[in-house]
């Protein structure tokens, strides 16, 4: 059933008196320039929309009209800014460069050379409530196939609107953890509120919830951004805002496979190890994430983190054909895996934009996120297919299950 902007809105002031959070009145309310009719209303996951005309296209068929580039380039998201090619490394990674707040036509340039698969939108790229829907009604309107449009928005620190001066009307969560005292209701009733704010701005996927136990209290990243120090707790309210963030209208994501909460090393800055074997993270850090695919999570993501006691070698999850295989059959998902961001220390300090991008797919990732150079990644794809080092069935299998997800979330 499709809800109009403001029955959603409405709905979410109801939702921050059982989170626990406060809401920030001051400035008004931020202006969504959403209407109930246009492709931004509020819709759960899973719903049809009321415009769609027809069956949904097979995947065989939007297949088989691309190109070898085109479905090459389904596999990558990126910051907007990375379509900007007059930009340096530095400025693209940098969070406190200026960022890419609407689309020029040297990044249309840009997507026709490298047409992607989806972006990803950073605190850089928002200003506020009009530009932010103006932006991501652009990015949705351009190119052969709709881009898919991603954020994190955890709720706590990592939330790139609601942490934003220009929007301060949004609920201020403190933390995961912190909802998580509530149980399942309260975390259910976050996410759905976050997953209704980003639909009615125009996103169509939260790199959320947080997966990972949050077992090792030294950790550097993971802390109060993880549910819980218990799995079964973690799997109760991992699987509770799996089904919030659909209702809410968006799709989600698990994170970061294996496990980040028992390693003692930031991602961002080093390759993350944890030394539990296969039945030990079966028995711990695997918990929150059976549950939430069998809640019917969209995505997985793999974090840089090695599990020798499983692979037998310091080789990142997200480039891992073990671990990833693992994840299919053994944890029984079907859905989409996407590495953690290509950009990230774990990954530059060992490899190229391009090592790091062919060996994600020849792993079994299918999508790669934000390399540290899309040109160079992307065309050592596209080079590697064209060598036979890569199937272009395994290219297909991946855009396939990428299309999906775009069709999934009405975009297709």
């Amino acid at each position: 059933m499709r809800r109009s902007l403001l029955c959603g809105m409405l709905a979410l002031g109801g939702c921050l008196l059982l989170c626990g959070c406060t809401f920030r009145a001051d400035p008004p309310l931020a202006q969504v320039t959403a209407t109930p009719e246009s492709s931004s209303a509020i819709s759960p996951i899973g719903e049809s929309p009321d415009n769609a005309e027809g069956e949904p296209q097979e995947m065989s068929e939007l297949l088989a009209g691309m190109t070898l580039r085109e479905k090459v380039g389904q596999l990558f998201f990126v910051r907007p800014d990375a379509l900007d090619l007059s930009q340096t490394r530095q400025q693209i990674n940098d969070a406190d460069a200026a960022g890419v707040t609407t689309l020029s036509d040297l990044m249309r340039d840009t997507l026709d050379r490298y047409p992607v698969g989806g972006v990803v939108l950073f605190g850089k790229n928002l200003t506020d409530s009009k530009q932010l829907s103006d932006f991501t009604a652009q990015l949705h309107g351009v190119g052969k196939t709709p881009l898919l449009i991603a954020v994190d928005e955890e709720g706590g620190t990592v939330a790139r609107l609601a942490n934003h001066s220009g929007f301060y009307s949004l609920p201020d969560y403190p933390s995961a953890a912190q909802v998580a005292a509530g149980g399942t209701d309260a975390v259910y009733e976050m996410s759905s509120a976050i997953g209704g704010y980003l639909k009615a701005y125009g996103i169509d996927l939260d790199f959320a919830p947080v997966a990972d136990v949050n077992t090792n209290p030294d950790n550097p990243i993971i802390g109060e951004r993880a549910f819980s120090e218990d799995p079964q707790q973690a799997a109760d309210l991992v699987g509770a805002a799996v089904k919030g963030f659909h209702d809410g209208g968006v799709l989600c994501c698990l994170k970061h496979y294996p496990g980040h909460g028992d390693t003692a090393e930031d991602s961002h800055k080093d390759l993350a190890v944890t030394q539990k074997d296969w039945q030990q993270l079966l028995d711990c850090e695997l918990v929150p994430f059976r549950a939430g695919i069998h809640a019917g999570a969209d995505l997985v993501m793999a974090g840089h983190i090695a599990a020798p006691g499983v692979t037998g070698e310091d080789i990142p999850a997200s480039l891992s054909p073990e671990l990833l295989q693992r994840l299919r059959q053994e944890l029984d998902f079907d859905g989409v895996i996407v590495t953690d961001s290509l950009a990230m220390e774990g990954i530059t300090k060992q490899y190229s934009p391009a090592q790091a991008a062919v060996l994600a797919v020849q792993a079994g990732a299918d999508i790669l996120l934000m390399p540290d150079d899309l040109a160079e990644a992307f065309d050592a794809v596209v080079t590697a297919v064209e060598a036979g080092a890569i199937p272009e069935s395994r290219i297909d299998e991946s855009a396939a299950r990428i299309l999906a997800l775009k069709q999934k979330s009405g975009l297709i």
